[in-house]
């Protein structure tokens, strides 16, 4: 099952795209984290891991699978039966940007896990875009 958004902001890529990697700062902007600690040192990458803590969901560890510096990366979680993929990318797009976001989960118990978490997925995505183009445009 796929769920997405996109947001334009009032802000060159660049800015948002470094709002975007810093990744712990997250809970700063957007409801839908509660903490996020990176796993391995240095900058974001193939194979960089963090741990993320959103309410109602479980402490969940991604590892990030592409990534394109200064535009988009995808990071994986999941375990048996289960498997989410969330994309995070930043497009320019005249003066501004544009920031699309989206998971998708499949396997067995990744849809009915989807099924069932619909509803704050949509919220969560929702939170998560306004929080970025808010820190982003610098009103948060």
């Amino acid at each position: 099952m796929r769920f997405g958004t996109r947001v334009d902001i009032a802000a060159p890529a660049a800015r948002v795209w470094e709002v975007y990697r810093d990744i712990e700062r997250w809970p700063e902007w957007t409801a839908s984290v509660t903490s996020i600690t990176a796993l391995d040192g240095g900058p974001l990458r193939v194979g960089s891991r963090a741990r993320i803590r959103q309410p109602r969901l479980p402490t969940t560890v991604w590892t990030i699978t592409e990534f394109e510096d200064g535009r988009s990366w995808t990071w994986v979680a999941g375990g048996p039966g289960a498997r989410t993929v969330a994309t995070h990318t930043v497009e320019p797009l005249g003066d501004g940007a544009r920031a699309v976001l989206s998971l998708e989960m499949t396997g067995p118990l990744g849809l009915v896990i989807a099924k069932l978490t619909a509803g704050l997925t949509d919220r969560y995505l929702a939170l998560e875009a306004e929080g970025l183009k808010a820190r982003a445009e610098g009103t948060r």
